[in-house]
């Protein structure tokens, strides 16, 4: 207790035992060793990103707990933490938190909900009935993957496009062999296809560094080029997020395989650049 919790003890000659020196008002019954505990500091700060969600509060009740029950003596400096470390996210979702209240709880009590989502580029939203499997934050956006009965077929909806939502009262059983990391294997983000492609795109010496430092997917491989490019090779099951993914790195990277993408690429650059001559004539 004197040694590991830092509590005021002190040995009583006279009647044979110990004694608190001064008052102690908790007793820490969590122990942590530095490492330790700037690991959970750090982890703190990444509840950032979830300001503003149904997650927020208990996080940040549960951390406060947690250094509540510390000894009041450590080596590191909690106060310089603020100057070391911290979590920036380029942008943040627009949530409305009574939805996302709603869809978290749900999610958790596996209750099925009825809502109005509108999907991209409608400018009306259509109702669905659906049970919501699974909430992921996923490059710092929300997706609620769920069961949805008008499709009869698991979806993928965004939680900032759903205009209302309530519970049915009905419960639902999630199913044993749902897996998000299953379901997700083959997109290369959260869009998950009914096709098989072997991609293969290569980038210049200019931005290769920057692709070898990431893990962009399970599936993929690099091979090193002459003059200090980089071969990217992945298996992925649709093409939607990788083709606005090539064109974001303006002109650096360029598609060998399959045909379908360097086709899409070639023609939304083709686009990119008519629009670009069109206001310039402006």
């Amino acid at each position: 207790m004197r040694d590991r919790l830092r509590l005021p003890l002190k040995y009583d000659d006279l009647k044979f035992g110990y004694f608190y020196t001064r008052p102690v008002r908790d007793f820490p019954t969590l122990q942590l060793t530095e490492g330790e505990l700037f690991a959970m500091l750090v982890a703190e700060k990444a509840v950032q990103q979830y300001r503003g969600t149904a997650f927020e509060k208990p996080l940040v009740t549960a951390f406060k707990k947690m250094a509540a029950a510390l000894p009041e003596t450590v080596s590191l400096s909690l106060r310089d933490l603020d100057k070391s470390v911290s979590f920036r996210t380029s942008a943040e979702p627009i949530l409305d938190l009574k939805v996302f209240d709603t869809l978290a709880q749900a999610t958790a009590r596996q209750e099925q909900l009825r809502m109005m989502y509108r999907k991209p580029g409608s400018a009306k939203s259509e109702e669905r009935t659906i049970d919501p499997y699974h909430l992921a934050n996923i490059n710092g956006e929300w997706f609620l993957f769920a069961h949805d009965h008008m499709r009869n077929d698991l979806r993928t909806f965004v939680p900032a496009r759903i205009q209302s939502v309530a519970r049915t009262g009905r419960k639902f059983e999630r199913p044993q062999n749902f897996s998000l990391e299953r379901t997700l294997s083959g997109s290369f983000g959260v869009h998950s296809g009914e096709g098989r492609y072997d991609v293969v795109i290569r980038f210049d010496s200019e931005v290769a560094d920057y692709v070898r430092e990431k893990r962009w997917h399970s599936s993929q491989t690099l091979k090193e080029l002459p003059r200090g490019g980089v071969e990217l090779r992945l298996k992925l099951s649709g093409l939607e997020e990788i083709e606005r993914w090539v064109l974001g790195w303006a002109g650096h990277a360029e598609v060998i395989e399959p045909p379908e993408l360097v086709q899409a690429v070639e023609t939304a650059a083709q686009r990119i650049a008519a629009t670009a001559r069109k206001r310039s004539k402006m």
